[in-house]
């Protein structure tokens, strides 16, 4: 056992998780954004070479929650500590233990740093506490704060529900925590950080420290081109931060988190329900699009029941290329061969179902797009290909003008972000 009982010997149980949208219409599959920290790569892209766009790993923030970039480093500037990089350590070289004593990190120095990097304008919740309030006596609070927390006293408050204006007219609901509850899920989910970044696949880029839009894109463009793609899957979960089941992400973090701590501190986030119009309803499924610890639950979540089941699929069960890209709910993937993708479509029907998931039909799209996809289609008469939206932006088949080679082109879609 590890020597301060960071893991266990158990093996985990076997089983087979959006924001502002990208803004460069153009492929830059070397550089990061400024807000970026380039690190070593660690996950292997989509089957077969290293693509650079899909291979890099890093950390960053949550955009609708944080504002501070690089969770790497302390408000003082100082490295993570030696805790969570032993966690880190550990989480890389026993990939199948368990965590049983990762509430200790969470300590009031993490706390304080949790606190800074919330953005400072941010909405109140239900409290109506701003930043700027807590941040008087905060030494104070944050000790109290602490001390609750560690001693099971503290208690999640309701998220406050406001609704935005989505590009199709209707409204998105969005929950804004209380502002400890924002400090301790952002505490929390930089612990849990260290072992996530270790166990997410390659393909997954929504929400993920170091990772961005513009990555994605990126890495779909380069597969799309590199690989033999014919086809392209353009997939919808319905709901999805609606209708995730909370028991289902209870267990699928229990894979990695043994400590009873976290996870209940996880389950009162989850329970403590949205207050509307100063009325509170329950919530017994779902996850607050807007709560700092979501984007991570979603990202566990979807690691299990499609990451690594879509990976294995495609190395054993397809007859040819594959390529996945996945930016929190928003999938699309490419395949050699019509056929693959026909009953890939039907697998991962099955699979969201076994989850209490499923894929919005009307949003769901499978299309002749790549190299050969306008020379086939001029053969048979059928017109040009036709064209994909992701993550804000349109795909097409284009020629580069110099060179008449295939070139993936994009441009900004007219609805803006159109994804639900």
């Amino acid at each position: 056992m590890h020597e301060n009982r960071e893991i266990s010997n158990a093996p985990s149980a076997s089983c087979e998780g959006r924001s502002v949208k990208a803004s460069s219409r153009t492929t830059d599959m070397h550089t990061l954004e400024k807000s970026d920290c380039a690190v070593l790569p660690v996950n292997r892209p989509n089957k077969g070479g290293q693509l650079p766009a899909e291979a890099g790993e890093g950390r960053a923030q949550m955009k609708e929650n944080i504002d501070q970039p690089h969770m790497l480093l302390t408000q003082s500037g100082k490295g993570m500590s030696q805790g969570l990089d032993g966690v880190r350590k550990a989480a890389r070289e026993r990939k199948q233990e368990r965590f049983t004593a990762l509430l200790h990190h969470l300590s009031v120095d993490l706390l304080r740093d949790s606190f800074y990097a919330l953005k400072h304008q941010a909405s109140p919740g239900v409290d109506g506490v701003t930043w700027q309030e807590y941040e008087t006596g905060l030494d104070d609070r944050l000790v109290d704060l602490h001390s609750r927390v560690h001693r099971g006293a503290y208690r999640a408050q309701p998220s406050r529900r406001v609704y935005i204006p989505k590009p199709d007219g209707r409204q998105r609901p969005l929950g804004i925590a209380a502002l400890e509850d924002k400090i301790v899920q952002q505490a929390v989910v930089t612990i849990l950080n260290q072992i996530y970044e270790i166990d997410f696949k390659g393909f997954s880029y929504g929400f993920r420290p170091g990772r961005s839009p513009h990555q994605a894109l990126d890495a779909l463009s380069v597969g799309i081109t590199r690989k033999k793609v014919n086809w392209m899957l353009d997939a919808d979960i319905r709901g999805f931060f609606d209708n995730l089941s909370h028991e289902w992400a209870v267990k699928f973090i229990e894979h990695r988190v043994a400590d009873r701590r976290i996870i209940r501190l996880i389950q009162k986030w989850l329970k403590a329900g949205v207050s509307e119009d100063g009325q509170w309803s329950e919530t017994s499924k779902g996850t607050p699009q807007g709560a700092v610890a979501s984007p991570l639950i979603a990202n566990v979540y979807l690691h299990y029941c499609f990451d690594l089941w879509a990976d294995v699929w495609r190395r054993k069960v397809a007859k040819g290329d594959v390529i996945i890209v996945r930016y929190a709910d928003d999938l699309a993937l490419g395949f050699q061969y019509r056929a693959d993708a026909v009953r890939f479509l039907e697998d991962v029907k099955e699979r969201f179902a076994q989850f209490g998931l499923e894929l919005h039909q009307e949003k769901t799209r499978l299309i002749e797009f790549g190299r050969y996809a306008a020379k086939d289609r001029q053969q048979r008469g059928a017109g040009k290909p036709e064209t994909f939206n992701f993550l804000g932006f349109t795909h097409y088949c284009g020629r580069r003008h110099k060179t008449d080679t295939f070139t993936v082109g994009r441009i900004t879609a007219k609805s803006g972000w159109l994804r639900s």
